[in-house]
């Protein structure tokens, strides 16, 4: 009993002098940090620059968010989305695209909204001379045009049908080059793969190896227009949320514009 009583008074001893010098006690410290949550966004391969300096904007206030990117062909990614590749959130650089999913049930019901704009534009090599207009592409020597493949690349299917609406696809078909996603046609024309080509104006904006003879009119291609929408099999739908809002402000604007895209003040669907 003795010895019970003897440590007893050395335990309250030993603690006050912990406290007397300023030592902590043996307690557990409350658990606060909360865990990391991943959000995987697909997107059009033209966003890429402009969507990888958002990112660490996004991060200063949510730093236990960690954002990861699909870039490539939005006919591509869509693809894979229904054939249930994970994604939280889609971004593609045409309307078809989200509609087909959306007609499909497999997005999150009220959140899509179009995040930007963008043009289509005729490019050759900084080095080239001699073409100002579509209409030069019938020259014979220009041998390869590059372009997007229609079905799943909108650059591409915008792209044709400009060239039909002014009545000059069928004497270019035999010179059509056709790439995986928007990025690879430039990439032809910056290596001399193809004597011209068609993108967006703000791929043709990236690139110094390359100039703009001419923007397409809008009204020969259907409009061109980035929605953004969450996947209904997001794992993490509350975190995929917050990400969409963030496109919305005041910052992305600025960076989407520093791109060359078109941001109107209200983009809703």
């Amino acid at each position: 009993m003795k010895r019970r009583q003897i440590f007893g008074f050395l335990g309250i001893a030993i603690a006050g002098l912990l406290l007397a010098i300023g030592l902590p006690l043996f307690t557990p410290s409350p658990v606060i940090a909360q865990s990391n949550t991943s959000i995987l966004v697909s997107a059009a391969a033209s966003l890429k620059e402009a969507l990888e300096e958002i990112k660490p904007l996004y991060q200063q206030s949510k730093s236990n968010i960690n954002i990861s990117y699909n870039f490539g062909a939005s006919g591509a990614l869509q693809q894979q989305i229904e054939q249930g590749a994970p994604a939280d959130i889609f971004i593609s650089a045409g309307k078809k695209q989200v509609d087909a999913l959306e007609q499909k049930g497999l997005l999150l019901p009220g959140s899509r909204t179009n995040l930007a704009n963008n043009r289509l534009v005729l490019i050759v090599a900084q080095d080239v001379v001699g073409i100002s207009s579509f209409y030069n592409l019938t020259d014979s020597k220009i041998k390869k045009i590059a372009i997007g493949e229609p079905r799943s690349v909108p650059a591409g299917q915008y792209g044709e049908q400009v060239l039909k609406k002014l009545k000059i696809y069928d004497r270019l078909k035999s010179k059509l080059v056709f790439a995986n996603n928007v990025r690879q046609v430039l990439a032809a024309v910056e290596s001399g793969n193809a004597e011209a080509g068609l993108v967006y104006a703000t791929d043709a904006k990236i690139s110094n190896k390359v100039k703009v003879v001419v923007a397409a009119d809008d009204k020969f291609h259907s409009p061109i227009v980035y929605p953004v929408a969450i996947i209904k099999s997001s794992k993490n739908p509350t975190a995929a949320k917050e990400f969409v809002q963030f496109l919305s402000g005041s910052e992305v604007k600025t960076v989407l514009r520093k791109y060359g895209f078109i941001v109107r003040e209200e983009n809703k669907k």
